[in-house]
């Protein structure tokens, strides 16, 4: 075998190795996130007894900062991380706000 052939194959080896660690590490972050919702549904239940608004923008102002401060440590953009989370949170006042409506 050739070293560009080689070199080739050890990069496919490698593409293939780095690949399997992504789809790891994406199967991870569908059970936290799984995880997460589920905690945020019982939130959203006990709002909704106690007739508390779905969303509180105080908390997801202190979140954000947070979470920013944490994708710097973690080399992550922060800018990132806020979309990601405000993402995330758009999806819990939406079951928050269907529990408050009893759906």
């Amino acid at each position: 075998m050739s070293d560009d052939a080689a070199s080739a194959a050890q990069a496919r080896s490698e593409l293939l190795r780095l690949r399997a660690s992504i789809d790891n590490i994406d199967a991870a972050l569908i059970f936290m996130l799984a995880e997460r919702f589920r905690a945020t549904q019982q939130v959203g239940q006990l709002k909704a007894e106690h007739e508390m608004p779905a969303s509180d923008p105080g908390r997801e102002e202190q979140q954000v900062a947070r979470l920013r401060a944490l994708a710097e440590e973690a080399h992550l953009d922060p800018e990132f991380a806020a979309k990601w989370f405000n993402f995330v949170v758009a999806e819990v006042i939406r079951h928050h706000t269907e529990a408050a409506e009893g759906r």
